[in-house]
Parts: C-alpha cells; sequence; structure tokens
C-alpha cells in the first residue's frame, strides 16, 4: 500500500496511480508569433522562449477586457480564451517578458504563468504507486451478506453508516435535479453505477482552459487516473443493487475534467471548471485537488497572485449563480493554521525546491479560499485520518476519507479502512485521502439541496455546519501508537482544527 502521508500527491487521494498515455491538444509552438499579430512591433517582442500558459486579471467591464486584449497581442500573445464574465484572459505566449509587459497594461489588475514547465504534448511520465484493488473473494462475500436494501458490496462501505447515510436513504436518495459536478481527472460515465446518474450536458473537457463538450471528453483516457471515477462513485453511485451506493444515489453527477495526462491541474483548467459549472446547472462542485504547481501560492509574489486571483474571481462566480464549492483540505499532515509551513514540492512541474511559507499569505487553493467548503478526513473510528491536513479557523467539517487499516480498523463486515468507489472500466478499487473526504460532504450537501430546493449556497452551507455531529478535538493524538504526538487539535467542540463543526450527518440533511 502506497505511503498515506505522501506530500507529493496532487489529486488529493492517497494512494495514487497515474499512468500517461494520452496528448494534450495544445496549439504548435510559435502559433502565437508576433508576425502574426499586427498590434505587435515584431522587432521588440521577443518570441523565442518557451511557450508558456497565462492569466490575465483584467479591471472593469466588457471595454476593458477588449483593450487589454489589443495589449497582449502587442505583447507577443495569443488569446486562448476569454472569460469576460469574470475578467479572465487566458493567453498562450513565447515572449519572455509577456508577463511584465502586460502588468503594465491599463486596465490589468494582475498576470502570471500558470506554470513553471513549457507547454508540451505529453508522454509517459507515471507517478505514484498503485491502488487497492477489491478482490474477487471480498466482493463475494460482501453480497453474500448483503440484506435486500443494499447494494451487492454496501456491506464494505464502513463510511456510508459512519455518516448515517444507510438511514438517510431509507426516506429518500436524492432528487434527480440536483447536480454535482466532479471537477478532477475525468469521469467513466460508462460505468454501470454511475451512467443512471450520469448528466452529460453539465460535462465538459476544460483541460486547455476552454470547455470542449465533444462527447465523452470528460472521460479519463486510457491509462490516465480514475481519480475522478472513483470521486463520482462515492457522491452519487447509483442504488441499483449492484456495486457500491453513493451518499445521494438519487442525484445526478457531471465530469469536469481539468487534469493534464500526467495529472496536473493548472489555473486555467480549474477557472474554466468553475465557470462551467456555473453556467450549466451545478449545484455543488467537488475539489479534491491542489492548483498545480504550487502546493502553495503565494500572494507575494507576481505570478502566484494573479493564478490565486483568477480562481477566487471564478469560485465566487460560481457561488453567486448558486453553486456550493467543495474542496479536499490536503493529505501533508499540515497546520494549515500554522505560522509558517516547508513546503518542499513547489513547482512540482519542474524543479521543486525547500521554501517556507506564512498560510495567512500562501494559499492552498481552492481548498483555502473564501466561501469553499474545506473538509478533513476522518478513519473508521471517526478520528482525524493519520495524513489529514488541519488547522482552527481553516477546517470547515469533517468527512469520512479513510485511514490505515492498522491505525482505523472498520467493524465487520467491513475489511479496510480505505474508501471503496468506483473505478473505470466497470470495477471497484479503494482508495483513502481528503479527495475522498470532501465527495462525502458534496453528497450530503446534494442531500440537502434536495431537500431544500431553493436554499442559496450561504443558507445549504450554514446547514451542513448546524447539522454536523459534534466531535471533541483527539489530544493526545497519536495515531501511530507509537508514544509521539502526531498533531495538536485546538479549539473547543463546537468548533475545532480537525473537525471543523463537526462530522457531516446525511440523515439530518434529509430530515430537516
Amino acid at each position: 500500500m502506497a505511503h498515506l502521508g505522501s506530500r507529493r500527491g496532487r489529486a488529493l487521494a492517497l494512494p495514487v496511480g497515474l499512468a500517461l498515455t494520452a496528448s494534450l491538444g495544445f496549439l504548435p509552438s510559435g502559433a502565437a508569433s508576433a508576425a502574426e499579430l499586427s498590434d505587435a512591433p515584431a522587432a521588440t517582442v521577443a518570441t523565442n522562449g518557451p511557450k508558456l500558459s497565462y492569466v490575465v486579471n483584467v479591471a472593469g467591464g466588457r471595454w476593458t477586457a477588449a483593450s487589454v486584449k489589443k495589449a497582449i497581442a502587442a505583447a507577443g500573445g495569443e488569446v486562448v480564451v476569454a472569460y469576460d464574465q469574470i475578467g479572465v484572459i487566458v493567453v498562450h505566449s513565447q515572449n519572455p517578458e509577456f508577463a511584465k509587459t502586460i502588468r503594465k497594461a491599463r486596465g490589468v489588475v494582475s498576470a502570471g504563468s500558470t506554470r513553471t514547465a513549457p507547454l508540451s504534448v505529453q508522454t509517459d511520465n507515471s507517478v505514484g504507486g498503485g491502488t487497492q484493488a477489491l478482490t474477487e473473494a471480498e466482493a463475494k462475500a460482501a453480497a453474500a451478506r448483503a440484506t435486500d436494501e443494499q447494494d451487492a458490496l454496501e456491506p464494505l462501505q464502513w463510511d456510508l453508516p459512519a455518516i448515517k447515510a444507510d438511514k438517510a436513504h431509507q426516506r429518500t436518495l436524492g432528487s434527480k435535479r440536483v447536480t454535482v459536478g466532479v471537477i478532477d481527472t475525468g469521469v467513466d460515465d460508462t460505468h454501470p453505477d454511475l451512467a443512471p446518474n450520469f448528466d452529460a450536458k453539465a460535462s465538459a473537457n476544460c483541460v486547455s482552459g476552454k470547455p470542449d463538450t465533444t462527447a465523452g471528453s470528460w472521460r479519463p483516457n486510457p491509462g490516465e487516473s480514475d481519480h475522478g471515477t472513483h470521486v463520482a462513485g462515492t457522491i452519487a453511485a447509483a442504488k441499483n443493487g449492484i456495486g457500491i451506493t453513493g451518499v445521494a444515489p438519487g442525484v445526478k453527477v457531471s465530469g469536469i475534467k481539468v487534469s493534464t495526462p500526467d495529472g496536473f491541474f493548472y489555473t486555467e483548467a480549474v477557472v474554466c471548471g468553475f465557470v462551467w459549472a456555473a453556467e450549466h446547472g451545478v449545484d455543488i462542485t467537488n475539489n479534491s485537488y491542489y492548483t498545480d504547481p504550487w502546493m502553495f501560492a503565494c500572494k507575494n509574489d507576481e505570478d502566484q497572485k494573479a493564478l490565486i486571483e483568477a480562481v477566487t474571481r471564478a469560485t465566487r462566480y460560481a457561488e453567486r449563480k448558486g453553486t456550493v464549492n467543495v474542496a479536499a483540505a490536503g493529505n501533508s499532515k499540515f497546520d494549515l493554521a500554522a505560522d509558517e509551513i516547508l513546503d518542499n514540492s513547489s513547482p512540482n512541474d519542474t524543479t521543486p525546491g525547500d521554501r517556507v511559507i506564512d498560510p495567512k499569505e500562501c494559499l492552498d487553493y481552492p481548498a483555502m479560499l473564501p466561501g469553499v467548503v474545506t473538509v478533513s478526513a476522518t478513519g473508521a473510528k471517526n478520528l482525524k485520518s493519520s495524513y489529514s491536513n488541519y488547522g482552527l479557523g481553516v477546517i470547515d467539517i469533517a468527512a469520512p476519507g479513510g485511514d490505515r487499516t492498522q491505525y482505523q480498523a472498520p467493524e465487520a463486515p467491513a475489511n479496510n479502512g480505505l474508501i471503496l468507489s468506483t473505478t473505470v472500466n466497470g470495477g471497484y478499487n479503494y482508495k483513502a485521502g481528503t479527495s475522498m473526504a470532501s465527495p462525502h460532504a458534496a453528497g450530503v450537501l446534494a442531500l440537502i439541496k434536495s431537500t431544500h430546493p431553493y436554499a442559496s449556497p450561504a443558507a445549504l452551507k450554514a446547514l451542513l455546519y448546524a447539522q454536523a455531529d459534534k466531535l471533541a478535538c483527539t489530544n493526545p493524538y497519536d495515531i501511530e501508537g507509537d508514544g509521539k504526538i502526531d498533531a495538536v487539535c485546538e479549539g473547543g467542540k463546537n468548533k475545532n482544527g480537525f473537525y471543523g463543526a463537526g462530522l457531516i450527518d446525511a440523515l439530518d440533511a434529509v430530515r430537516h
């Protein structure tokens, strides 16, 4: 089993297995040369640098955006897509001075490169370990124990009774009018547990920063990560007699693919994902990742500041449109309320180095953005998972994300401390991570939305927190049992750094 405390996992699930066989359809090198741009003085604009992707954040309305687009052309940039509704423009450029130049243009608030590696066609570059498979023997044993009310593998899903989802399902499975968007590595909607609830109209591929609605574009390609498919099953796997049951098995789920073949979640794709969700009837988004290449993006850096600004605008726009955004807190055992944190994995698309950051100035986003529901992970004993980030005032709520079985073993008939869910090609497997916790919370929010169809995002979040089962701090916290304190929880029973407002409660979501 892969090490659950890894700091290098980009999608916030552990273990992760990414094998890369697909390629990205980025523009060919040199497509934005100055000679093609009438406003560009060819003699002064360099176009021999690595081709990078940028976000340019503008002030004002569409008139400002129009003038900035001219300045972008003059600086040797090519507009990929302009989200005028939030004032964010995605640009490709080979001018090494593009960001510095465009920041001086009237109407530009901030601008920065979304990556440190050049745009390129990706090849196989596998990272991470494997995934714990569900054995045939386990599946048969579970099916033999399943009651008439349970799907075949539900006896292995200790996470459902942990949040009273099994009791909630006796009242309602949720409404087909509610859609949860999985902003992730893609969703395999052909899976028999996902196909009945899949919302293709609310699905797209946003990897380039511009939505592609080609049928099936939202699926992971062969060899790509099954992370998003696993997340989708936790939210809304159908209650159909087979496989597993989702937290909200009667709601719709959509796939919004934002991850490159090698598992990077870049800013332009994430912005596209939130805007797409906002404009296509998505009620809740699940975000089980951090935005690459910086685990923490710092506001005192001109490039990184622009990335935070772009995604902040996108999340706020989605919420204004009625969407609740839910995000995983991360798997690095970090106290996100500490005075300083050692980030030793940024930038992760070229050469990472050690840097000490202040989490009040440098954000793991979207999880630490205003308005986003930040979810920590618990194991089968309702204790903070060994790997989960935490932090008083940062963690909003806790949900099952799984843990090493030797740390938190579930009660029989479940026998694995990780989370069982759907994988590609019709299968099922186990994963652990705050990636698995976040979709549990998204599923409960979907049940609340089903019960309160006209509730605003603010009201839905308030209900989620009010209905949570309060969990007091776990101190001393020695999850490894070696006599050493692994983390210190601050706060009281009603709100603390490990569990926020408490453990999500699916039964209260459909009862009140």
